[in-house]
């Protein structure tokens, strides 16, 4: 990552409307007001440790910790001498509380079909898994490696892994056999979990290159042939035919690690973030409930992909710790059409929706229409995750999705941090369309110059984490070097988050982008995400994406990728609007200097804008980048087909 500019980042976003927690939701939820939020807060400020140690009560120990915290910069230990089990966390508590009956998992698969897991019967699964992996040989504190579509037998591996101390590294599904080599090799695991179309053909194209690897199972989702190795694979359904649904969970240490998971790094091997058991589940039990304002019969769906940090926490190992029903979908968003979302939330009534802005900007390019055809009066709460939502995608959520009556909670956290940063408590704060709000209580965030000194309101600056928190990442699996290096060694005694923000005189949080997503116009470093809110909100723009392009007399130009609504045409005309539109919303220092209309825009497969991919095709440069995470490789070729 490169070094951030010594110069501040200027903010030319502005956006002044409010809304305060409807009465009748606030009445109900676990922080009630803004007087319950600063004493909480105020508390968890005033001492952490004691705080943390106040909310791990809420977790099953079979041993007590006998110190919160050990602080060695840059590596915390979270919870020291205690001992636990995340799987027990998730599944065995519950039943011993009564929940054995209630819905843990709802699946419903791209077809149509669905399936609905209890707890006990979620609980008899994974116990029979776990028998199956320590029949393969599988050893605690052995990586383990799954490679599976969204279906619950994904849940299923992650939460045996758990259960007797294998750290799992999930690697998304549509990543290529050239991704899943790579993780195996760093992760160095003995066993990787698939399923057979046409996963189990990548699979067989890694093991090319991914000599550890000594078994491969193979859940049948598709009855479809593949090829399997005499020895090497092995049938999911035959092996759990012959598995015993006896399975103590293990006590591990709070230290012990639960997973890794590798984010991709514009160059070079991905990173191997690795995070560990007490202080992990405890951050994202916290946060679910907090956030979420979660309500015993609630049916909370967040919409990622289990192969992201998103769907680890909040899929998985929060709600499930919560004892929560969670919902769980294998397919795309407009499959058969553009309503599978909503159809889905009419029909299994959900009350909790998390999903990305990358998301929501399709739905409005889809229109209305698609989600007034059903009923989502079950919803009470709406969420988002990922990027920062623009502030016109926001009020469309608010009012299309959303009726003008559920709260929104915009959060900003990151595969690192674990757990849910920043974010509004929905019964207490006032929210601002575009703004993460404040840090949870617990969370010492805070907007800094290069050199470490705060900035003033609304001075754009570097976003940082000044105390530890319990579920930071504790290294790059492999290589602590790297780890310091890119998340310490760039403001003193703060954890560097690489990204931008700012905060306004009520001292919320504005997330302005990757610090390498900033331009350097004319001298002034302007924020691409503000730019962009400015262009989407434009009535005919449903997305847009700016990168900088090289100009001789400002250094940078601002080259615009826009995407239209349904039903709008481009032409020249349009073009000069949208320019002057931009020039009116935040002044002429943001004026683009380029307009190009395009269909769709490059995205990874967790729905992020691949903005380097732009930055190359704005300046003409045929891309050297890694591509490997790119949903769709048609998007760059009609790219450079315009350009043309």
């Amino acid at each position: 990552m490169s070094s951030p500019s010594t110069s501040n980042i200027t903010s030319v976003l502005r956006e002044s409307r409010t809304f305060p927690p409807p009465a009748e939701f606030s009445s109900e939820a676990l922080v009630r007001n803004l007087a319950e939020y600063e004493k909480l807060w105020q508390r968890a400020d005033a001492d952490p440790e004691r705080f943390w140690a106040e909310q791990a009560e809420a977790l099953h120990w079979f041993k007590s910790w006998e110190k919160v915290l050990v602080w060695k910069e840059p590596h915390a230990q979270w919870f020291v001498g205690g001992k636990l089990n995340a799987c027990y966390n998730c599944l065995d508590r519950h039943l011993a509380a009564g929940r054995a009956n209630k819905a843990a998992l709802i699946w419903e698969g791209e077809p149509g079909d669905s399936r609905v897991l209890r707890y006990q019967d979620l609980h008899r699964e994974v116990c029979k898994f776990a028998n199956v992996l320590r029949g393969q040989g599988v050893r605690a504190g052995e990586r383990v490696t799954i490679y599976m579509p969204m279906v619950p037998e994904l849940v299923i591996a992650m939460l045996a892994c758990a259960r007797i101390g294998a750290p799992h590294s999930v690697v998304f599904g549509g990543f290529s056999a050239d991704a899943v080599a790579d993780r195996n090799n760093d992760a160095q695991a003995r066993v990787i979990i698939t399923a057979d179309v046409p996963l189990k053909q990548n699979v067989d194209g890694a093991l090319e290159r991914s000599q550890t690897i000594e078994k491969c199972i193979v859940f049948n989702r598709c009855n479809q042939t593949v090829e399997m190795k005499p020895g090497r694979d092995l049938w999911w359904h035959e092996l759990m035919a012959e598995a015993s649904p006896d399975c103590p969970a293990e006590a591990f240490d709070s230290e012990h690690p639960l997973y890794i998971l590798y984010t991709s790094g514009s160059t070079g091997k991905p990173k191997g973030i690795l995070h560990t058991t007490a202080g992990y589940l405890l951050g994202v039990s916290y946060t679910h409930k907090l956030v979420f304002d979660l309500r015993a019969d609630d049916t909370y769906w967040c919409t990622a992909d289990i192969g992201w940090v998103t769907g680890h926490s909040y899929i998985v190992y929060g709600p499930l710790a919560n004892g929560a029903t969670t919902l769980m979908y294998e397919g795309a968003p407009n499959y058969p059409r553009e309503d599978r979302f909503w159809s889905i939330i009419e029909k299994y009534r959900v009350n909790t929706f998390y999903t990305a802005p990358t998301a929501i900007r399709a739905f409005i390019k889809w229109g209305s229409q698609w989600p007034e055809r059903h009923d989502l009066s079950s919803l009470r709460l709406l969420g988002t995750v990922g990027e920062p939502i623009n502030p016109e995608a926001w009020i469309w959520y608010h009012e299309v999705i959303g009726k003008k009556r559920c709260p929104i909670v915009d959060t900003w956290w990151q595969t690192e941090t674990g757990m849910i940063m920043i974010a509004p408590l929905p019964g207490a704060l006032p929210t601002k369309p575009g703004s993460a709000t404040r840090p949870l209580p617990g969370v010492a965030a805070e907007v800094v110059d290069r050199q470490g000194n705060p900035v003033g309101p609304n001075q754009g600056g570097l976003l940082v984490i000044r105390k530890p928190w319990p579920a930071m990442l504790r290294t790059i699996y492999g290589d602590d070097q790297r780890y310091r290096q890119q998340y310490w060694n760039h403001i003193a005694h703060s954890y560097f988050t690489a990204d931008g923000a700012r905060q306004d005189e009520d001292g919320y949080f504005w997330i302005m982008g990757r610090v390498d997503d900033v331009l350097n116009v004319a001298g002034h470093r302007l924020s691409t995400m503000e730019i962009e809110s400015a262009l989407v909100h434009h009535h005919q723009v449903a997305e847009a994406a700016v990168v900088g392009r090289p100009d001789e007399i400002k250094g940078e130009g601002i080259a615009c990728f826009v995407t239209l609504v349904a039903g709008c045409q481009p032409s020249e005309d349009l073009r000069k609007e949208i320019r002057d539109h931009v020039t009116k919303e935040i002044g002429s220092l943001a004026r683009p200097d380029e307009i190009r209309f395009t269909e769709s825009l490059p995205k990874t497969r967790s729905g992020k804008i691949m903005r380097r991919l732009l930055r190359d095709i704005a300046g003409g440069k045929q891309t050297t980048q890694d591509t490997t995470t790119l949903e769709d490789f048609g998007v760059l070729a009609k790219l450079r087909e315009d350009e043309e």
